[in-house]
């Protein structure tokens, strides 16, 4: 599908994308790149950011990959300052790394729900508090007359309740909760803009069908969903390229039409 955005409504820009290397944080980061960027992706398995970074630089888009787990606070220092040496400034930061499995609740033990607790609410905290230094307005590659840009990539799960996925819904609420906050303290403090994209379900994605077996099949049929249809990566793409670019700044002062 045709971009609405002018192709190099991001030139110039830096982004990091956590989980960069598949799925939803992939397109992101493909239509970050496709749209002026230069991307660094960060995962834990070497084969899938080699795989995706080789795809990305087909495209003509300046991209490297930076293995890292982002539990690890060590990890995301390392990171994030690889992400600034490389390319000389760190504007966008997402967050998009998450750990998933269906399991009854009876059926989960503390350790597999503190595993996707660390991985989604912790991973997503501790990725933010090593960028701040390079995203706040004044940090290093950076003026003094804006702030970056933290994009945190939630669900919907815990809006209402979902079947065997109590660990995931209570990370994710705990994603939210981590957005709201610091967009209020740094977005005061710094001139962060923080946001987060709460996907539904997303049907190209790998998770849509390890995560809904048969007897919880979507039926999109139903006046539940209005368009009758799933969403699609590229849709949760736009939403970000729109929050990452001028046309999503708040004051919106942006020098010319972002738009095609």
């Amino acid at each position: 599908m045709e971009s609405p955005f002018k192709a190099d409504i991001l030139k110039g820009k830096v982004a990091l994308i956590t989980g960069g290397g598949s799925g939803i944080g992939f397109e992101i980061t493909k239509e970050f790149g496709r749209h002026g960027a230069a991307v660094a992706i960060m995962g834990r398995r070497k084969s899938v950011l080699d795989s995706a970074v080789s795809s990305l630089r087909s495209l003509g888009i300046q991209a490297i990959g930076l293995e890292g787990d982002v539990r690890k606070k060590e990890d995301a220092a390392r990171v994030v300052d690889a992400t600034f040496e490389h390319f000389g400034r760190l504007d966008i930061l997402v967050n998009a790394a998450a750990g998933n499995f269906l399991v009854p609740a009876e059926d989960l033990s503390p350790n597999g729900f503190k595993t996707v607790m660390d991985i989604d609410s912790v991973g997503t905290f501790t990725m933010c508090h090593a960028a701040l230094k390079y995203i706040k307005k004044g940090g290093p590659g950076r003026g003094t007359s804006s702030g970056g840009t933290i994009m945190n990539i939630s669900a919907t799960l815990h809006y209402t309740a979902a079947w065997y996925q109590i660990h995931v819904s209570a990370a994710k609420a705990a994603v939210d909760a981590i957005t709201r906050s610091l967009a209020l303290e740094w977005g005061t403090d710094y001139d962060i803009r923080v946001n987060g994209i709460a996907p539904g379900p997303i049907g190209d994605t790998p998770g849509l069908s390890k995560l809904a077996p048969d007897e919880m099949k979507i039926d999109l049929s139903t006046d539940s969903r209005p368009l009758y249809k799933a969403g699609e990566k590229w849709d949760i793409a736009m939403a970000a390229l729109y929050l990452a670019s001028d046309a999503g700044y708040r004051k919106h002062n942006w020098p010319s039409d972002p738009f095609v």
